[in-house]
């Protein structure tokens, strides 16, 4: 057992997050992360399409609104993590916001550096309210059929942050914790939380809206679900997970991503109820 927890605690220092490199340009495999991610969603989407009666969208309407979703959350998430955590920064180097380049320490090539759940999260919902009304989709039901697909693949994207030895957890003496080599202190115990939120943000919301799905029934119900659980799990995950060094806590003992996490919770639940009351009423 010693053995196992050895090579356990040392994994980060043995994983290399760059596929190949050319110069100065870096293929990652949170970039391919990314990519097995959408492609998830779109392969569970597709099968909820062909197996489930309660949906009228086409497979050319499901390629549409992914790749609206695709758009919006990535350029959410950019925004995102530039308004909610490095805004000083970025108002000083607006152009960085953009340019997957640093300017301000000579020039040389970084990638887009930085993006944010939440802001990625308000890119998508934008994205897939945008086309879910051009085509005459419905919201309600657009959300519904992602919501659980979205979640297996956000799984993948969680792994990418790990393999990419980023978004570290808080130090312990417990031995789940992993060295981590870029981590403040790179010789102490961190918790894996990045491992902890690709189970309960990915695979075990998953599970849950996977099971309801037949249940919930009232359009944009499982989606509140979704924001719900999402915000939930977070929430609890978040007291493993380093807060950002830039801002730290910023009320209280809550760190950011509690603070939108909590806002996701509230909005979840309302959304919730409207939906419930609003199908009953049409019933």
């Amino acid at each position: 057992m010693a053995s196992f927890w050895a090579w356990w605690q040392h994994l980060p220092e043995h994983m290399n997050p760059v596929i190949f490199q050319i110069g100065s340009f870096r293929l990652q495999y949170y970039g391919l992360m990314y990519l097995v991610a959408f492609g998830t969603t779109y392969l569970l989407a597709k099968y909820r399409l062909k197996t489930e009666s309660r949906w009228q969208f086409t497979t050319e309407h499901l390629q549409g609104l992914i790749t609206a979703i695709i758009i919006g959350l990535i350029i959410g998430a950019r925004f995102g993590y530039v308004l909610f955590y490095n805004l000083k920064y970025y108002a000083a180097h607006p152009l960085e916001i953009i340019l997957p380049f640093e300017f301000h320490n000579g020039f040389r090539f970084t990638g887009i550096s930085g993006m944010s759940y939440h802001g990625g999260f308000i890119g998508a919902f934008i994205g897939l309210c945008w086309y879910s009304l051009k085509n005459k989709l419905g919201i309600g039901n657009s959300a519904d059929l992602l919501a659980p697909c979205g979640a297996l693949g956000y799984t993948f994207g969680r792994i990418g942050n790990f393999i990419n030895g980023e978004l570290w957890g808080r130090v312990t003496s417990a031995p789940i914790g992993m060295y981590f080599p870029h981590a403040p202190g790179g010789d102490v115990l961190r918790h894996p939380s990045q491992l902890y939120e690709a189970f309960g943000e990915g695979v075990l919301l998953f599970l849950v809206l996977w099971s309801l799905r037949h249940r919930v029934r009232a359009p944009g119900a499982i989606f509140s679900l979704y924001i719900i659980g999402y915000g939930l799990i977070r929430f609890i995950i978040e007291n493993f997970r380093e807060p950002d060094a830039q801002l730290g806590f910023i009320f209280l003992s809550f760190s950011m991503g509690q603070v939108l996490c909590s806002v996701m919770i509230l909005a979840g639940t309302i959304s919730f109820i409207v939906c419930q009351q609003r199908f009953k009423t049409k019933s």
